[in-house]
């Protein structure tokens, strides 16, 4: 199956026309595609299924609990099937059946260990006063953030680990948040800051065939190796902001074959 892959257009300030891509069979959207959600509706009547990942940004100014099911059901209106801790099967044009498992994948700030976690969960607090969102009517701080992202990071485990048995042929898992330090962004290197946008799932990766995420505004594009099988490509295909240079050489029409 070919996935077209795009993410952080940030519509909501950004002059972007997303266009499909000739050979793509699904389209993957894995967050901050809009944060006003109107733009979603551009994917109306694409010519191929469009899952979504929901990222940080499509929840500025909300409630999260009350934001989901809101988010879920505009989508749905118009076509596009959000995956949130879900799972979906789906064959390709070659018969073979990929499982894809979405999540938002918050960020539980364990980047640099349990050591750092009190720093990197300071150092979040511009990006949460960014995002002004809250929890069940609270605000949103890094252990709400923290606790929401270990819900997921659980889930996934669970899901990733559980055997195919004949009923899929590969696996990719669609998260926001990056999996690895290895997909911080190189402008900055590796400091706590990087624990907002990373989460230390390198332990996972294995157990995916593919792995797609967004949330840093470069493009990211490494091999992790697993003894015996092919290695687990990690892609991230994210566009960023014009304005500071991000959007340079990005391409809307990228495929990944699994």
């Amino acid at each position: 199956m070919r996935l077209q892959l795009l993410s952080d257009l940030h519509l909501e300030t950004e002059d972007f026309t997303p266009q499909p891509a000739p050979d793509a069979e699904l389209l993957v959207l894995a967050g901050d595609i809009d944060a006003t959600w109107a733009a979603y509706e551009r994917f109306a009547g694409w010519p191929v299924p469009v899952l979504v990942v929901a990222g940080n940004h499509e929840f500025d100014g909300r409630d999260i609990a009350a934001a989901w099911p809101r988010l879920r059901e505009r989508l749905g209106a118009i076509g596009l099937r959000l995956l949130e801790r879900e799972a979906v099967v789906l064959a390709g044009r070659d018969g073979r059946r990929v499982r894809l498992l979405g999540t938002v994948r918050w960020n539980d700030f364990d980047l640099m260990g349990e050591a750092q976690r009190v720093r990197c969960m300071r150092a979040a607090g511009w990006f949460l006063r960014l995002m002004g969102a809250s929890d069940a009517d609270h605000a949103l701080d890094a252990q709400r953030l923290r606790a929401q992202a270990l819900d997921c990071r659980a889930w996934l485990e669970q899901e990733l680990a559980r055997p195919a048995r004949g009923r899929w042929d590969a696996t990719v898992a669609i998260t926001h948040f990056g999996p690895s330090a290895r997909s911080a962004d190189p402008r900055y290197g590796l400091n706590p800051a990087t624990a907002s946008f990373c989460n230390a799932d390198d332990d996972l990766i294995a157990y995916a065939d593919l792995w797609l995420h967004g949330h840093l505004h470069c493009r990211r594009d490494y091999l992790v190796p697993r003894p015996g099988r092919q290695p687990t490509r990690v892609l991230c295909n994210a566009r960023g902001l014009r304005a500071k240079g991000e959007s340079a050489g990005h391409d809307g029409a990228l495929t990944v074959e699994v």
